[in-house]
C-alpha cells in the first residue's frame, strides 16, 4: 500500500487494487483510522477520529 503522505502523525495511503469503490484514499493516525471518498471529500467511515 503506497503511502502518499505522512504529516504530524497522519499516515495518507491507497491500495493499489480496490475494485468496485470510487477513488479514496486511507487515513491513519495512532489506533484511528478513516476512509475518504476522493470525488466529494466525503468521509465513508472512520473509526476513532471525532467528528
Amino acid at each position: 500500500m503506497p503511502t502518499i503522505l505522512r504529516i504530524d502523525g497522519f499516515r495518507l495511503y491507497f491500495y493499489s487494487h480496490e475494485p468496485n469503490e470510487p477513488p479514496h484514499v486511507h487515513v491513519d493516525k495512532g489506533a484511528c483510522s478513516a476512509k475518504v471518498w476522493l470525488h466529494d471529500t466525503a468521509v465513508a467511515r472512520s473509526s476513532g477520529f471525532s467528528a
